[in-house]
């Protein structure tokens, strides 16, 4: 099964800010081996507080934040900065 990926649009404000190396392994690494799990919790972790029941993947230095939703198939990416920013 593959999922589908979208971005808010201060997800894909904040991947046009990266360098485009950094930015094409992200994207690259959300297509290639996040979206064609099975089930995307196999990978990352659930997050807690105020960010309760958004999933994370860390990829590099770099965190891609993201709601789940089982049934249209999809992963819904909120917010992909720097691990000591992204969670502000």
């Amino acid at each position: 099964m593959a999922w589908t990926i979208e971005f808010l649009p201060e997800a894909a404000k904040d991947i046009e800010k990266l360098d485009r190396t950094t930015a094409a392994r992200i994207i690259r690494t959300l297509e290639h081996r996040i979206a064609k799990l099975d089930n995307p919790r196999m990978l990352g972790s659930a997050l807690t507080g105020a960010y309760r029941g958004y999933w994370r993947w860390r990829i590099g230095d770099y965190r891609v934040v993201a709601r789940i939703e089982d049934e249209h198939v999809l992963i819904l990416v909120v917010r992909v900065g720097h691990r000591g920013d992204v969670y502000r």
